[in-house]
């Protein structure tokens, strides 16, 4: 449904967010091979505002220098 993947200097930031067909949606960030956050929403409404703060987020890094 949507996902992310940014780099710099070796590496990698992924934004994920899939739906678990009746579990709801997995709202995921990674940093290299470490889940940082992993959530699992019922509510459609906190999935919109989870892919809102991905949204920052990236921007926030491609700010800083890290790129597609």
């Amino acid at each position: 449904m949507f996902a992310r993947e940014l780099r710099q200097a070796g590496h990698t930031r992924r934004f994920i967010i899939h739906v678990r067909g009746t579990e709801g949606w997995e709202v995921r960030e990674e940093q290299d091979d470490e889940i940082l956050r992993r959530i699992c929403y019922t509510d459609w409404h906190r999935v919109e505002r989870a892919l809102q703060v991905f949204t920052i987020r990236i921007g926030d890094l491609q700010a800083t220098g890290w790129s597609d």
